[in-house]
């Protein structure tokens, strides 16, 4: 016998919620029984095109007892009194990304969900394209040899001046945590934890009061180097968003196809298609749903979620002194971890 599907609250009815509307509409493992939004009108519009009940608010979305977790897609500054709340109702919870505006938040919010037995998860649609995947598995292979130097660049050019990621108090900043938060667990999905960073800020091109593009170089604990690129105002135009190199090869995972090459070959292996958003907003939830389930193990845990928070924290801070800053945080006073002088 088939498993049932799982049934799936949705809060939050704006650009995100709806992509995820779209992505599991015909999803053999989700259900999406009710949609949340404190727009009315927006829940009711979505919840038609889904075929489910409409609520003016996550509380009455819980209350109403039809949902087996719940998939948050609300701005950031919502996600911990929500999750919270959620999770008090004993409710497992997948968030959009980031898990929280700051680690200590997120800290939290992870051990709400420990006490009360749930799963909670943040969604980082990055982790689930099958092209990433399939790099890791080829790069854990040891084909391209010792791994030297990560590289990822998100930018594009995208008028941010109406909309909330530009507003730090709704957002928590700007490119830095919007952008980078994908770019961060994907460094850490290659490389493991990331040990230390340095960002900067670059010229503000848009009348934003938050950063619209940044770069970020990055140490792994293993003492791999990387750069991480963002922008809304600048497009680098890479047919590559992420590329790995190795002391036998490099490998490049693109948007429209990706494509390795061992060191002395001239010829290049096409081994993926390239990305497609809604396959992988898919993937991310019926992993969740699975996991609720007990059928399968999280691909993003909670404490991968936690140490993304983690890294986006120090990247500010590293920001505001312009030089080096270690990742991590004095668990007795909740402060970031010293800055360091030099990288090592």
């Amino acid at each position: 016998m088939s498993t049932p599907r799982l049934r799936l609250g949705l809060v939050g009815a704006g650009g995100i919620g709806s992509a995820y509307a779209e992505a599991l509409h015909a999803s053999p493992v989700v259900e999406v029984t009710a949609v949340a939004d404190v727009r009315p009108e927006g829940a009711a519009r979505l919840a038609e095109q889904l075929g489910c009940r409409a609520y003016d608010s996550h509380a009455s979305l819980a209350d109403a007892g039809d949902c087996q977790g719940v998939l948050v897609c609300t701005p950031p500054a919502t996600h911990a009194p929500i999750c919270t709340d959620l999770l008090d109702r004993g409710l497992p919870v997948l968030c959009e990304k980031p898990l929280a505006l700051d680690a200590g938040r997120a800290e939290a919010m992870v051990e709400q969900a420990e006490r009360q037995g749930v799963l909670l998860t943040m969604a980082s649609k990055f982790r689930y394209v099958g092209d990433v995947i399939r790099a890791k598995r080829i790069v854990d292979s040891g084909i391209l040899g010792e791994i030297i130097l990560f590289e990822n660049a998100f930018t594009s050019r995208v008028d941010m001046s109406a909309r909330w990621n530009a507003d730090a108090a709704v957002s928590g900043g700007g490119v830095l945590i919007d952008n980078g938060t994908h770019s961060v667990d994907i460094a850490r999905y290659f490389l493991g934890p990331i040990a230390s960073v340095h960002a900067v800020e670059g010229k503000r091109a848009q009348a934003l009061a938050v950063e619209d593009t940044a770069q970020m170089f990055i140490q792994s604990a293993d003492g791999v180097m990387g750069t991480i690129d963002l922008s809304w105002s600048l497009n680098k135009d890479r047919s590559s968003y992420v590329d790995v190199y190795g002391t036998l090869g490099t490998i490049r995972v693109g948007w429209q196809e990706s494509r390795y090459r061992q060191a002395g070959n001239t010829d290049w292996v096409r081994f993926g298609a390239g990305y497609d958003k809604l396959d992988a907003l898919r993937c991310q939830v019926e992993n969740f749903c699975r996991a609720v389930q007990g059928r399968e193990q999280l691909l993003i845990t909670a404490e991968d979620a936690v140490a993304s928070v983690d890294v986006i924290e120090a990247a500010y801070a590293s920001m505001r002194r312009n030089h080096w800053v270690a990742v991590g945080r004095d668990r007795a006073t909740g402060a970031p971890a010293e800055s360091l002088s030099a990288v090592g």
